[in-house]
């Protein structure tokens, strides 16, 4: 058998012939020797390699069909072939080799017979100029036996049956590994797009054949949530078949549609096919929709079931999945949410009652709000909805939550929640201010009521710190420190705190009582400490203020930082008061006392406030409190000085121990002398001091004050000894009884007589160890009050458990004539102050009109507190008077040199 450079020979096939010049030899047999012996020429070899170029053309034909040995082709008329297998649908050839190029892609035996025929010539000297000759590998020949149309017909055919059996959910009639590679085969012959748009067509109609029939023939009979629930349906079951689909075409999906900008990937086309074939049927359509909103009516109402619930949110997911959220479904939502909260609005919101109206509608938001989350809504809807509630619910309910009486009511009930609840509805709509004017009116109004209640007036000041404690809370909390808000309060409690009106209380002056108040107030804190404020011990302690402003040590201070909290809190309220004047002078007073007496609960306390005030109100304010305790600390060394003299000397006297506390008039309240008859021995050691203070200190007159003087008296009782703490008055009428029986009694004649006391002073000393809680005296006949014809006797039933005795509480407290004369005093300086700033401002500008006039007057008398215009025209009536000014015409005055 004869093989020619393309590989074997089918059988039956025709060899063509080879040039003449070119020798072939048999496998088996040896070469002629004359082709070993003769030479070639150049010329005759390259008409020998041009003859195999022409003979590398011929194909071998088989069978009944011819093959064109140019184009490669086989002949269409040829009887079919048999089925072929994957491996066999291939066979490849090669071209012809160039000059001095080997193929390599014959079978081993032409390649032989080529080397054989091609070079049985002699040998042709290897000349080394020439180089090397070029090596080409050629592909394999890819034109298939089988006709690719054909091929693709016959694969489609089975692609069709697995299909149906996919869309009816049947056995499939073929492995899934044989349809994807049948799939695959198709497209590597470049039927791709072909084989997409027939599965395109068989899906589409599917959809529109068996999907969308079936939904529309239940569709007359049924709910728009039945519809909805065989929609959903029908999308689950498309989504599992598609899933099977594209398993088959994956091949397809990952190559020429994943580079294909014109055709969506199979998922994306089974969407958009489902799309347009079910949901955009002008039938199914609107009842799915109508469906989706019905289930959200009865989950508003509260009436959906669980199996519903989740109908509701794979519909609303079926609704993002087909992109037509947006378009579709939110117009007909926020039409339906629309017409809910108008419903909603007069029949389940309760207008009438304020707290439940916003109670109500902030709970519709929350379960809204709480309903989008989880039916997961597009950002968009929720911010629709949020939009229809502000203009249903507050914008257009306005007047509602504005009502001025139902804000008062929930201020007066300490609503805090439903304020906060309310100040939330109006600021989402940014109204939240509106409820300034409304708050104030509330503070004003409270406030007055408070300032002006003179049966609980000792109660005042604690009642002003709880009701800004509430305030403040109501501004932090329920307002959530708006800042015009806190204007609002801060200007109502500035108001309501200055203002003054002539009553007994004031004993008819303008004066602010407030800051009488708050001096009495800080004056019980200083001396009995929190105790002495029952109310106060209830009330919880911020401990971050006690940091802030104190630094202690721990375990001594205690009680330090519990009074200087409530100091910060009665200085809060100080700062309110523009009449400082008033509060100046009933502390002084209060500090004189508390030092005098020794009363103040905590030295460390005092200074503090004293620090305290003089930042607040500036060291000309304070120069006379400072002044009270420089006098005490020079006191206490000038008796530490007298007692040492005395010792030096031996002439220590037996009698009374004597404490005097010098002070300088002018720093320290203004005391009444009080006519009084002193004991022998007290006498003496009173001359005595007395000459050793005028000695020292030539030139200055000592005025004794024994209203102020106190003493600790020894007595024996028959049921035990006691140390009575007494006041000086208390001190000698109780030594009048010394010089008589115990069962005899003196008149109140014999005991006005002898102590020197005026009628108002006795019966006040009398009443106070005769009459109190400490009867060291007996009164007969027994009384609350003391007559002049009262007797009274020692007490020698007298018992108490402490062997400290304090009697001189009276001494402590304030008269009504010492707070008439306080009141008086603050009035009158207030007058010569107005004065004295009419004449300033009179001397700068010499001529000056009515109204411009008061301006300057009341800002020149700021810090002292704000004027009442007819008493500054008394002032001027009164400087006119004096001839410190005139008036002239036009209402206007002029200065008088």
């Amino acid at each position: 058998m004869t093989t020619s450079r393309k590989g074997k020979v089918p059988e039956g096939g025709n060899l063509s012939k080879l040039p003449s010049k070119r020798k072939v030899r048999d496998e088996d047999g040896p070469a002629s020797e004359a082709s070993k012996k003769s030479r070639v020429s150049i010329a005759e070899l390259l008409s020998s390699q041009q003859s195999n170029d022409s003979n590398e053309g011929r194909q071998i034909g088989k069978g009944n069909g011819d093959v064109d040995k140019r184009g490669d082709k086989m002949d269409t008329k040829a009887s079919p072939p048999a089925r072929l297998s994957n491996k066999d649908m291939y066979t490849f050839t090669s071209k012809s080799a160039a000059n001095n190029v080997v193929d390599l892609t014959g079978s081993p035996e032409s390649q032989s017979h080529r080397r054989k025929t091609s070079f049985a010539s002699p040998k042709i000297p290897f000349n080394p100029h020439q180089g090397p000759k070029k090596l080409v590998v050629k592909n394999l020949r890819t034109v298939p036996r089988i006709d690719p149309q054909q091929y693709f017909e016959q694969i489609w055919t089975q692609e069709d049956k697995a299909l149906d059996a996919v869309f009816g959910n049947e056995k499939q009639p073929y492995s899934l590994e044989e349809l994807y590679k049948g799939a695959e085969n198709v497209c590597r012959q470049g039927k791709a797009a072909e084989l997409y748009a027939r599965l395109s067509r068989k899906c589409e109609t599917f959809l529109t054949d068996t999907v969308r029939d079936k939904i529309r023939r239940d569709e007359g009979t049924s709910s728009d949530a039945d519809v909805l629930q065989a929609f959903v349906n029908a999308w689950a079951t498309w989504q599992k078949q598609l899933l099977t689909v594209r398993q088959i075409f994956y091949y397809l999906d990952q190559t020429f549609l994943l580079r294909s900008a014109e055709n969506a990937s199979i998922t994306e086309m089974g969407l958009i096919k489902f799309r347009s074939c079910v949901f955009q049927d002008q039938l199914i359509k609107p009842k799915v929709l109508k469906g989706v909103v019905t289930l959200l009516d009865s989950d508003r109402k509260g009436s959906l079931g669980e199996k519903d619930t989740s109908l509701l949110r794979q519909a609303v997911d079926s609704l993002h999945e087909f992109s037509i959220y947006t378009s579709d479904f939110e117009p007909v939502l926020q039409s339906t949410t629309e017409g809910y909260f108008k419903t909603w609005r007069e029949t389940e919101a309760n207008k009438d009652d304020l707290a439940a109206y916003v109670n109500n509608c902030t709970d519709l938001l929350a379960r809204e709000m709480s309903r989008c989350d989880f039916l997961t809504l597009d950002r968009s809807t929720r911010a629709q909805i949020s939009d229809l509630f502000d203009e249903i619910l507050v914008e257009q309910e306005l007047d509602v939550l504005t009502s001025e009486d139902s804000i008062l009511d929930l201020l007066e009930d300490d609503k805090y929640e439903e304020l906060e609840r309310l100040y939330t509805l109006l600021q989402r709509k940014s109204h939240g201010e509106k409820l300034a004017p409304t708050f104030g009116k509330y503070v004003e109004t409270e406030g007055s009521m408070i300032v002006f209640d003179e049966k609980r007036e000792p109660e005042m000041v604690v009642r002003l710190l709880d009701f800004k404690r509430r305030l403040d809370r109501y501004l932090k909390y329920s307002f959530r420190s708006n800042e015009t808000l806190g204007n609002a309060l801060h200007k109502a409690f500035e108001l309501f705190i200055n203002k003054t009106k002539k009553t007994q209380s004031n004993w008819d002056t303008d004066n602010n009582k407030p800051g009488e108040m708050i001096a009495k107030h800080v004056d019980l804190l200083l001396k009995g400490g929190v105790k002495a404020v029952p109310r106060l011990q209830t009330q919880k302690l911020d401990p971050s203020r006690l940091d802030e402003e104190h630094d202690f040590d721990e375990g001594a201070a205690d009680e330090d930082a519990e009074i200087n909290q409530h100091l910060s809190n009665a200085l809060d309220l100080f700062r309110f008061v523009h009449g400082k004047a008033v509060f100046e002078a009933f502390y002084k007073k209060d500090l004189a006392r508390r030092l005098l007496m020794g009363r103040s609960a905590s030295f460390d306390a005092e200074r503090n406030m004293l620090t305290r005030l003089k930042n607040e109100c500036g060291a000309a304010f304070t120069h006379n409190l400072e002044s009270m305790f420089k006098d005490m600390d020079l006191a206490r060394e000038e008796m530490m000085s007298y007692n040492q003299l005395l010792d030096d000397r031996g002439a220590k006297p037996a009698g009374p121990d004597l404490h005097v506390n010098v002070l300088s008039a002018a720093a320290w309240p203004t005391y009444l002398d009080v006519a009084v008859n002193m004991p022998p021995d007290i006498a003496k050691v009173m001359a005595d001091f007395e000459t050793h203070y005028k000695a020292k200190h030539s030139g200055r007159k000592l005025s004794w004050k024994h209203s102020l003087a106190h003493c600790q008296v020894r007595a024996r009782f028959p049921r035990g000894n006691k140390e009575l703490v007494v006041s000086g008055f208390q001190a000698i009428v109780l030594l009048l009884f010394n010089d008589i029986p115990a069962d005899k009694h003196l008149t109140y004649t014999e005991i006005r007589a002898s102590s020197g006391l005026v009628d108002a002073e006795l019966k006040r000393t009398l009443q106070s160890i005769a009459c109190a809680k400490y009867q060291v005296l007996k009164k007969h006949p027994k009384g609350r009050e003391i007559n002049e014809t009262d007797t009274f006797t020692f007490n020698a039933a007298f018992v108490d458990p402490k062997l400290r005795v304090k009697i001189n509480q009276i001494q402590l407290k304030e008269t009504k004539e010492e707070n008439k004369e306080t009141h008086q005093r603050v009035a009158a300086d207030r007058h010569y102050e107005t004065q004295a700033a009419i004449v300033r401002i009179m001397k700068s500008r010499k001529k000056i009109g009515h109204n411009d006039l008061i301006v300057e007057v009341i800002k020149a008398t700021m810090s002292r507190g704000v004027l009442d215009q007819a008493d500054i025209k008394r002032n001027i009536e009164k400087l006119i008077e004096k001839d410190y000014m005139e008036k002239e015409d036009g209402n206007s005055y002029s200065y008088v040199a």
